[in-house]
């Protein structure tokens, strides 16, 4: 397959790849200026023309991958038996510069209830670069005379994310559909409702964030009962409430929604944070919301 459709079913596999151009060629080279490969860490597709200079652009590639770099890089390599290489000599006379470009993969981000906060939050993260999933229990909390069409008409008609809608009776049913290292938001009508899905939550180890709207009596009770429901103090840890950034205390739904979307972009922005369990714990704050 070429590139471009390789990289097209890396992004749909949600699998992270750098995408290698032959950006300058000054003499002679195995390939023109323009070849591309794309690398993950798994396979190479294509070829920038084989032996030492692809051999170090794949690991330069794959060293990327394994730091999250964000920024893409040049990379200038002299085709002369004169060179020192690690994997044999390419004497073409010429000099490349490749430019590699990191292919994150798109986050995802899951809001359970789209009740006031929800809806004035799903407008923010709309117009964000995501999988956005808004999941309820009430149909007509999805319904289009209330949120529109996403990407076409109403509230969400401008959104950039591609928005996946889920009317839930048992909303924690949802979290079986979302990819790994999604961030989770919870914030529906019934505490109920809200328990369920942090228990479900808890369960899946490869999830990203888990926040919890609430004041500090809610998690109390919440931190009970799931100690009760045999979840340990580490895994306690992965929840974060209140959610929202401290300097944002409003508590207008318009107002929590733009501290829970600053907080929630920050995540995405720090890859180490993507689902492991022994990640750091989040903060606690003393604030309230709901």
């Amino acid at each position: 397959m070429d590139w471009l459709e390789a990289l097209q079913r890396l992004r749909d596999a949600r699998t992270p790849a750098v995408v290698v151009t032959m950006a300058v060629v000054r003499g002679h080279a195995p390939r023109n200026g323009g070849a591309k490969m794309v690398v993950s860490t798994e396979s190479v597709f294509g070829t920038v023309g084989g032996g030492n200079l692809e051999q170090t652009a794949t690991d330069r590639a794959r060293a990327m991958l394994a730091s999250a770099a964000a920024e893409p890089e040049l990379l200038t390599l002299t085709l002369s038996d004169r060179a020192t290489t690690d994997y044999g000599v390419q004497c073409c006379g010429g000099e490349v510069t490749m430019l590699l470009e990191p292919v994150r993969v798109v986050p995802s981000v899951a809001v359970f209830g789209v009740g006031h906060v929800g809806l004035e939050l799903a407008r923010i993260l709309a117009r964000q670069e995501l999988e956005l999933h808004l999941v309820d229990s009430r149909a007509e909390m999805l319904a289009p005379a209330r949120l529109g069409v996403p990407g076409a008409t109403g509230l969400l008609g401008d959104a950039v994310a591609t928005v996946h809608l889920h009317h839930e009776p048992v909303p924690e049913a949802a979290l079986s559909l979302l990819p790994p290292g999604s961030h989770v938001l919870i914030m529906t009508h019934d505490h109920v409702e809200d328990l369920a899905i942090t228990d479900t939550a808890l369960r899946r180890p490869d999830l990203g964030s888990i926040g919890l709207i609430g004041s500090r009596s809610k998690w109390a009770r919440f931190r009970t009962q799931l100690l009760e429901l045999d979840h340990d103090e580490a895994a306690l840890d992965r929840v974060e409430t209140p959610i929202g950034i401290p300097e944002v205390a409003g508590k207008a739904p318009a107002t929590i929604a733009v501290s829970v979307a600053a907080r929630i972009l920050h995540l995405i922005e720090q890859p180490d944070r993507a689902a492991t369990t022994d990640a750091a714990p989040p903060r606690r704050r003393t604030g309230s919301r709901q």
